[in-house]
C-alpha cells in the first residue's frame, strides 16, 4: 500500500521548488485552509519561513492584506 502525501509534505515541496505560498494558493492547489498552521509545524521542524504582508485590492475594489510565507535559504 502506498503511503499518502501529507498537505505538509505538500506545502513543504511548493515552498521549495516556487519559494512562496499564499492561503489562496494552500486552498486551490492543495485543499489546505489552515495554511498558517502548516508554517508553524515547518518553522518548528527548522524550516527557514519568513512572514511578508501583501495588500491588494479584491474583486470587489477593496484593499485587502494577506500573508506571503516566502522560503528563506
Amino acid at each position: 500500500m502506498q503511503k499518502r502525501i501529507t498537505q505538509e509534505e505538500l506545502i513543504k515541496k511548493h515552498l521549495n521548488k516556487r519559494g512562496s505560498i499564499t492561503s489562496w494558493e494552500a486552498i486551490k492547489l492543495y485543499g489546505c485552509t489552515r495554511l498558517s498552521a502548516k508554517i508553524y509545524d515547518l518553522r518548528n521542524e527548522g524550516m527557514k519561513i519568513r512572514t511578508e504582508h501583501v495588500s491588494k485590492k479584491n474583486r470587489y475594489g477593496y484593499m485587502v492584506t494577506f500573508a506571503k510565507y516566502i522560503r528563506e535559504r
